[in-house]
């Protein structure tokens, strides 16, 4: 293996995990955030075209909105899997919301490897309420939460059709994530 993809919804835990699975393997780890990001959470100061976003769309609107985003997304995200897995520059494990099933599926790249992590909506919610947002604020937490619960169904959906990975990350501490995802990854290459 030298590519690890972990894919999941927000606030499932994907960052700390890549984080710690590239520490323990002496890996690069890095996030589709950082090819583009879409539009952003609506935490702390948020910019007014990301009140807008989450403030006038319907959560279909904003699902549709978000996997069109991932879709531009994925020739750059390919080309950087391909590119890792056949050698040039140091291993990755590369997480994202972007690593939608249905095309890491797709992939034909060898020594790749993916799991993606789900966790249960109550937590879910609860983890994204975390710090309490100011009252104008929650409407917008709430709308996104619920585009993350309606993301993180549909990405269940392709998991399971293409028969990959998929980890619970509730009541879990990474040391042991870790280690089940080090155990278990779903081979995505020849």
């Amino acid at each position: 293996m030298r590519v690890l993809l972990i894919g999941g919804t927000s606030h499932t835990g994907k960052s700390t995990l890549a984080r710690a699975v590239g520490e323990r393997l002496g890996w690069e780890c890095l996030s589709t955030d950082g090819l583009a990001r879409h539009p952003g959470r609506p935490w702390g100061t948020v910019p007014e075209h990301v009140v807008r976003h989450y403030g006038t769309l319907s959560v279909d609107e904003l699902i549709r909105s978000v996997l069109d985003h991932f879709a531009r997304l994925w020739p750059r995200i390919q080309e950087l899997i391909t590119e890792r897995a056949e050698g040039a520059g140091p291993r990755l494990v590369l997480e994202g919301s972007a690593l939608w099933p249905d095309r890491v599926a797709g992939l034909d790249v060898p020594h790749t490897e993916a799991v993606w992590l789900t966790v249960d909506d109550e937590v879910l919610g609860a983890r994204m309420r975390e710090s309490e947002p100011p009252a104008e604020q929650r409407p917008l937490v709430d709308k996104f939460l619920a585009r993350s619960v309606r993301y993180q169904r549909l990405m269940v959906e392709s998991v399971d059709a293409h028969g990959l990975c998929r980890i619970d990350t509730a009541d879990r501490g990474v040391a042991e994530l870790v280690d089940a995802v080090l155990a278990r990854p779903c081979r995505q290459g020849p």
